[in-house]
């Protein structure tokens, strides 16, 4: 499994992370959650067999059972992993049981720890914009728990351009820490991160992992178009997500992958992943699966690379639309490209030169 630095830091992850939202239950994931810590622990030894080392979580996960499961899953391994959880949603019904708030921070912190059973959190990811509470006191309280050893980076998750550049400069004028990552939702179907929040991330210095890579269960291969999808599956047992703008193109997206993984031999998440992995910008992925055939079959794709014809097809049947200022970018500001969107804009031309 290959490893890279993330963001600006000097930090070495693998480019596949575990993802541990199967773990536990309760708290409203019973319908993608329901591992315990002898599945868990198998999911995490493979994982280590193969050379990852990063292994992400989140408190609100099954109202923090998954930690709870994680905690005693990986005891005894604990120098081995790079170890992350989130912080900002809703822990409770009191007006400080959410937020990036110093007092939401510190305390949800400090029972992830108990949970988790360690001392120290390699990094720790801002879950959400918090748009009540000022972001230096955020940067303030990450900064802290870093001075404490509680984490060592903290990051940010499913932030705007225009907050994670916010983040970052606020933490730079008053010369603290800021964010060395974000987590961000991106799959072939849902691209929109490109606009913006990518390039942003590249200019600043920020590492990007995806997280949810086959779409909640959207790109596994158990969705089609015209078929009732099985229950024991997130998509078919109501899980509210993704937001999925146009169901039929969608549906065409999932028709192309499955006859590129045919030809390839591979399985379609596998072709998924080994795209995004790919992709500019784009530092590793989140993976998880309740079954441990599926959870295998996503690691292999780490080692997998996408021939250029194939990613170039599913690349161009992706492309979202040239949207204001980028067209205008296209048509009148290329004599001066910015690197760190500068192969997103070649693909929107190439795009556009092929309609016309």
């Amino acid at each position: 499994m290959d490893t890279v630095t993330l963001g600006s830091s000097g930090l070495r992850v693998s480019r596949l992370a575990l993802g541990t939202i199967p773990f536990g239950s309760g708290g409203g994931f019973e319908k993608i959650a329901g591992l315990g810590v002898e599945e868990a622990r198998r999911q995490l030894d493979e994982a280590l067999s193969r050379g990852v080392n990063f292994i992400d979580t989140a408190n609100i996960y099954s109202a923090g059972d998954s930690e709870r499961v994680l905690g005693k899953a990986m005891s005894g391994r604990r120098e081995d992993i790079v170890l992350t959880s989130k912080t900002r949603s809703p822990m409770g019904e009191g007006p400080n049981d959410s937020g990036a708030s110093r007092i939401h921070v510190r305390r949800s912190v400090d029972q992830s720890l108990e949970r988790l059973g360690t001392d120290h959190l390699d990094l720790l990811y801002m879950h959400q914009w918090d748009g009540q509470t000022p972001i230096l006191e955020t940067i303030r309280v990450a900064n802290e728990l870093i001075r404490e050893g509680k984490i060592r980076y903290w990051g940010v998750s499913n932030y705007s351009g225009w907050q994670l550049a916010k983040t970052v400069y606020e933490a730079r004028m008053a010369g603290l820490e800021g964010p060395v990552a974000q987590q961000v939702y991106y799959t072939p179907e849902a691209r929109e991160i490109e606009y913006e929040i990518l390039p942003a991330a590249r200019d600043l210095g920020v590492g990007t992992f995806a997280w949810s890579p086959l779409g909640e269960g959207l790109l596994t291969g158990k969705v089609r178009r015209g078929e009732k999808t099985s229950p024991d599956t997130r998509q078919g047992a109501g899980w509210p997500e993704p937001h999925v703008v146009d169901r039929e193109r969608a549906f065409d997206i999932i028709e192309q992958l499955d006859e590129i993984a045919g030809d390839l031999g591979w399985s379609i998440p596998q072709v998924v992943i080994a795209w995004i992995l790919g992709r500019p910008g784009i530092a590793g992925a989140v993976i998880a699966a309740r079954r441990f055939d599926e959870f295998v079959e996503d690691l292999e794709a780490g080692d997998l690379t996408l021939p250029d014809d194939a990613r170039d097809r599913l690349t161009a049947l992706t492309q979202q639309p040239a949207y204001y200022p980028l067209w205008h970018r296209l048509l009148n500001g290329q004599d001066r490209p910015e690197p760190a969107e500068s192969e997103f804009y070649a693909e929107h031309q190439r795009a556009l030169d092929s309609r016309s």
